[in-house]
Parts: structure tokens; C-alpha cells; sequence
């Protein structure tokens, strides 16, 4: 049952990152976004999740998990409620801001409470497939009823559905989770505050440049100052007593190796869903409802995958399902920059989403055991923190610049293709063209399909990388495969001959498993 509370609470996070999606061209139309700052729909919400996740796990630590646990399901459900309310793009993204700082609060004190529930070695990766498998399950979710809402009532409705959700979270918690120990600690707020502000600006820097070029002084200033707070914020954790990126968890080879593949994958996965979904709706004229529909196969096999990944990680390690997952993932980002306006989606769509698919799902598990393995309980909060940091970090930062590829892309391609407007259409469509500066169709869906094929190219170049750090820099030692067959390395407190003091972890305190690992949110 404990499972099941802290499980739905990535359920209620992936169903609104799912639900979001597909909702995406209705958002764009009702409130007016550009393409380029329609990604500010979902950079929003991952931002402020990324920059205060860190933040957020030490906040779990120091005040006690299941409190602060709680306190963020209900300010994500306050912030849905103000999301599905907004009459104005900027409304929107504030909401969609206090959402990420909801889920910041929420997410990694789940992680943590995962670590003291469960023992390390086979159990705790059982409940690593469940939990991955539960994500899969929430994505499905999130497309088939994204596509339900949006269809039969109302874009407003992927918000308000997180609202009974996370109430119910919230009412079962203090039942079925015990508190965690409180550690002794303080609060980075600053390197918070620097670190968030600094991803902000570089994000903001990549999109204007899509739209303005690199050149324009807005966002040469804006990288500028990106660097500045990225500077102070490093500046700041060497000298934190506390900091909420603990700089020494990047001293191991395996550990910095698995941030760089999650950087570069979460761009890749973030990319795909966001650019497929305008696709599928604008392209292939699909509903809301079949574009979730269609979406479907992407979960099961990425649960499939994990699933896979899970049952055979103690007898082969980690390190080759990364890098298969990462080649796996490399080679359907490729196939899929063959689409264009004479694609359809079993010919061009199905077949290269499946093979991604099923190499993410390999990878969920195997990145998360690498990442934090070794990590004692008082710091299990910020290592679930600096993981997840790093996906949703990675996820804005790479959509961002598969933005400005995007919009490179899309402008090339305009050029030709209003030369060829203008040389073909009729005298109405050019009035037209001049009132709006807007091609029609089949000219726009030209310059659409061109920008999307480039934000694919520059997709499988992150997954390439990935692939590359996965087979050169990971390396899999003895203790690693003891630890996941549940050998002498991973035993516990209660199976060991001498108990662990109470006052050396919050485990042992609350007379749960001593346990040093802890999950991230796959997908």
C-alpha cells in the first residue's frame, strides 16, 4: 500500500506531462503561442521542477518526508486548478511554474520514502519495475484521457484532473506512510535561486534565438547572464557546508557518466513527444483521441522494456542495457527524420516510436541503480534531487535547443517554399498571405515537416552521445552485480549480525531498512 500511494504520485506527475502534450495545439490556438513559445508550456513546469528539485529532496531530509511529501501533492493540485482557470498564455505558465515547484516538493521525498521501505538487492528491484512499469502505465493514461478530455470537453480538463488525484494522495499518505526521521540541516537557497534562474535564462536564450538569431543582443544577454548565475552557483556549492547539489556525488566515474546520458536522453524523449504531437494533429489531421491512441504503443513497450530490464540487470549489470537502450534509441530518432507531409503513421510513425521506445524502457531502471548507488540514507533526498535534476534539467535545456533547430529549419525552408507559393497561387490566396504573412496549406505544412525532420536529426545526435558515454565511460565493478543480486554488499541492518545505531540514519531510526539507493521517475 505504501507503494501504491507513493507510485500514484508519479502517476499524477507523468499523467500531467502526458496530458499536456496532446493538448498542446488546442492550448496554442485558445491562448495564442507561437510554436516556438508553445515549449514554454511544458519548459514552465520542467524548470521549476529541475531547478528546485534539489531543494526539495533536502527539504525532505531536514523537516521530515511524508510532511513535506504531502504539502507538495496539494500545492500540484492547487496550481492544476489555477492551470485549468487561465485565460491568458502568461496565467498558463505561471500555473504550469507552481506546478513544477509542487511536483520539486513532492517527487524526490516519494523517491526517498521508496528507500526505507524497500531492502537493496532483488526487492528493491522488483520495486523499481513496478514503479517504472507504473509510470508507463501513467504516460498511457495520460494520452488516452488527454485525448478524451481535449475531444469531448475542454483543453482546461488536463488540469482539473490532477485535482481528485492528488486529494487522494493526500487523504491515504498519513495512513499507510510512516514519518521519516528528521537530519540536522539548513537550506541552500541560494544556490537554488542561482541555479534555477540560471537554466531559465539559458533556456530562454536558445528559444529567442530561434526566433531572433544568435546575434540579436536580448539573447547574447541572456546567455551571459546565464553563465554568470551558473558560475555563482558552482561558486556556491563548493562553500555550502550543505549544498543542495553535493559536488562530491560527481567525483564517480559511473554516477557523472549516467547525469550526461540523462541530460542527453531527456532532450531526445522530450523532443520526440513534443514535435510528434504537433505532427500527428496538424500533419496527419489526427483527433485529440487518436493521436493518445496512437501514442499508446510507446508506453506499453517502454514498460515492456523496463520489465526486461529489471528481471536480467543481476546477471548482466547495467551497462549493457544502456548502451543497447541508447543505440536502440539513437536508431528511431533517425528513422523518424524520413517523415514528411506523404508520411502516414504505420509507415513512418509506428515503427520508428517502437524501437525508441523499447530502448528507453531498458535504460530506466539500469540509470537509476547506477546513479545512486552508494549513497548513505541522510543524503538519499539529494541524490534522488541531483538525479531527477538532471532529467528534467536535461529535458528543457535539449528541447530548448531542438526549438532552435527547429526554427532554423522551419525559416530555410519558408524561403523556398513562398517563392513557390508565390509563383502558384491564385490572386486571392496572395492578399491573403500579405494580410496574415501566413503560407496556407500545403506550403505550411512544407515548412512544419522541415523544421520537425531537423528537431529529429539534432534528437539522435543526443542519443548517439548517450550510446557513447554509455560504452566508454560506464564501468560495471564486482561489488556493483553483488549489490543487485542481494549479496553481502547490500545487506541490511535486520540481516546483518550488528544493527546499525538509531541515530546514524533515519532508517534505522524509524526501525525501516537502512537502504543507500533511490529511484528516479522513469520516462
Amino acid at each position: 500500500m505504501a507503494l501504491l500511494v507513493i507510485a500514484s504520485c508519479q502517476l499524477m506527475v507523468v499523467l500531467d506531462i502526458t496530458i499536456v502534450n496532446i493538448a498542446l495545439p488546442h492550448i496554442q490556438t485558445s491562448l495564442g503561442f507561437s510554436t516556438e513559445n508553445l515549449s514554454w508550456v511544458i519548459n514552465a513546469y520542467t524548470l521549476t521542477f529541475g531547478g528546485l528539485l534539489l531543494l526539495g529532496g533536502r527539504s525532505g531530509d531536514i523537516l521530515g518526508r511524508r510532511r513535506v511529501f504531502m504539502f507538495g501533492v496539494l500545492l500540484f493540485v492547487f496550481a492544476s486548478l489555477l492551470g485549468g482557470l487561465s485565460q491568458e498564455s502568461w496565467q498558463l505558465l505561471a500555473a504550469r511554474s507552481l506546478q513544477g515547484v509542487g511536483g520539486a516538493i513532492a517527487s524526490p521525498t516519494a523517491l526517498s520514502l521508496i528507500t526505507t521501505t524497500f531492502s537493496e538487492g532483488p526487492e528493491r528491484n522488483r520495486a523499481f519495475g513496478v514503479f517504472a512499469a507504473v509510470s508507463a502505465g501513467g504516460s498511457a493514461i495520460g494520452l488516452l484521457a488527454g485525448g478524451i478530455l481535449v475531444e469531448w470537453l475542454d483543453w482546461r480538463w488536463v488540469f482539473f484532473v490532477n485535482i481528485p488525484i492528488g486529494l487522494l494522495i493526500v487523504l491515504a499518505t498519513p495512513r499507510y506512510i510512516k514519518e521519516s526521521a528528521r537530519h540536522p540541516g539548513h537550506f541552500d537557497l541560494l544556490g537554488a535561486l542561482t541555479s534555477t534562474l540560471g537554466m531559465v535564462l539559458l533556456v530562454y536564450g536558445f528559444i529567442r534565438a530561434s526566433e531572433e538569431g544568435w546575434s540579436d543582443p536580448v539573447t547574447l544577454g541572456a546567455f551571459g547572464a546565464a553563465l554568470v548565475f551558473l558560475i555563482v552557483f558552482i561558486a556556491v556549492e563548493r562553500r555550502s557546508r550543505q549544498p543542495i547539489t553535493p559536488l562530491w556525488m560527481f567525483r564517480d566515474r559511473n554516477r557523472s557518466g549516467v547525469y550526461a546520458m540523462m541530460l542527453s536522453l531527456s532532450a531526445a524523449i522530450f523532443g520526440m513527444f513534443f514535435f510528434l504531437t504537433l505532427f500527428v494533429q496538424n500533419i496527419l489531421g489526427f483527433s485529440p483521441l487518436k493521436a493518445g491512441i496512437a501514442f499508446l504503443p510507446i508506453s506499453v513497450i517502454i514498460a515492456i522494456g523496463a520489465g526486461v530490464a529489471s528481471n536480467l540487470l543481476p546477471r548482466w549489470g547495467p551497462k549493457p542495457f544502456m548502451a543497447v537502450g541508447a543505440i536502440l534509441a539513437a536508431l528511431g530518432l533517425g528513422w523518424l527524420t524520413l517523415t514528411d507531409v506523404d508520411s502516414s503513421y504505420l509507415g513512418s510513425i509506428l515503427g520508428p516510436t517502437l524501437v525508441f521506445g523499447f530502448g528507453m524502457g531498458l535504460q530506466f531502471v539500469s540509470l537509476t541503480l547506477m546513479a545512486v548507488s552508494g549513497v548513505q540514507p541522510k543524503d538519499a533526498g539529494a541524490a534522488s534531487g541531483v538525479l531527477n535534476a538532471t532529467q528534467q534539467v536535461g529535458g528543457s535545456l535539449g528541447l530548448s535547443v531542438l526549438v532552435t533547430v527547429f526554427g532554423t529549419a522551419s525559416r530555410n525552408e519558408a524561403t523556398d517554399q513562398v517563392k513557390d507559393f508565390m509563383s502558384t497561387a491564385t490572386p486571392a490566396q496572395r492578399l491573403e498571405f500579405r494580410r496574415t504573412g501566413q503560407l496556407p496549406a500545403p506550403w505550411s505544412d512544407q515548412v512544419l515537416t522541415s523544421g520537425i525532420s531537423g528537431a529529429f536529426v539534432a534528437a539522435a545526435v543526443f542519443a548517439v552521445f548517450a550510446a557513447l558515454v554509455a560504452l566508454f565511460v560506464i564501468q560495471v565493478r564486482p561489488s556493483d552485480l553483488e549489490r543487485l543480486q542481494g549479496g553481502a554488499a547490500s545487506l541490511t541492518p535486520a540481516e546483518g549480525s550488528v544493527a546499525a545505531p538509531a541515530e546514524s540514519s533515519g532508517a534505522a531510526a524509524t526501525g525501516e531498512p537502512d537502504a543507500r539507493e533511490g529511484p528516479r521517475p522513469p520516462g
